[in-house]
């Protein structure tokens, strides 16, 4: 798995307070991105980003709610926090109820600050880890034949061989030897291992 590097994304048609916000995060050893409007950071959007997005609530065009939903649409694993002034409280919190990680108001309590984005930085790694994980995970399966697939169902939901055999009509003999090879494709380290791929894929009905 490569290694993710993160980024905070601050979206903020203020310009003095754009520049700010970016020295203050400098300071505090992120790597920072801006941008002056919600459309031109979608436009740069790529799935792959990690860190985090700082978002002001209240902008000409896009708002801030409106990017995070969009963020929402694409399935982002970009955490949020949005920026509110006073007034715009009711937005913030409808923000959160969205899903944003936090809100912060204006001016900046930079400790606030600081622990708020370090949160939501170490969040966003760990999801974008989660996101990379599943991905190679998916590109393994990717590669099983269709009779080895069925293999890997049956066996997670713990069919002896002698069963998978007899549902799928074959031998005992070639379910082990599919079965061998659906492990070593996997890279799965025991049949629990295995089990918790066939989860995350999505392949065990309730």
């Amino acid at each position: 798995m490569s290694e993710i590097s993160t980024m905070v994304y601050v979206v903020d048609d203020d310009a003095a307070a754009r520049e700010s916000l970016e020295a203050l995060l400098l300071s505090a050893g992120h790597d920072v991105q801006t941008f002056e409007n919600g459309e031109t950071f979608l436009e740069a959007y790529s799935p792959d980003w990690a860190g985090c997005a700082v978002l002001d609530v209240r902008m000409p065009g896009l708002s801030g709610l409106q990017v995070q939903e969009e963020l929402v649409n694409r399935q982002s694993t970009l955490p949020v926090i949005i920026v509110t002034g006073h007034g715009d409280l009711p937005m913030a919190v409808r923000a959160m109820q969205a899903g944003a990680l936090d809100f912060i108001e204006k001016p900046y309590d930079e400790e606030r600050l600081f622990e708020s984005v370090e949160l939501a930085v170490q969040t966003g790694q760990q999801q974008a880890e989660a996101s990379q994980a599943l991905t190679a995970l998916k590109e393994r399966f990717d590669q099983l034949t269709p009779r080895e697939r069925e293999v890997l169902v049956e066996v997670a939901y713990g069919h002896p061989n002698k069963v998978v055999a007899h549902k799928l009509g074959i031998s005992a003999r070639t379910v082990e030897i599919h079965r061998a090879r659906v492990v070593e494709k996997m890279q799965a380290r025991s049949l629990s291992h295995l089990v918790r791929m066939a989860i995350q894929l999505g392949l065990l009905s309730e």
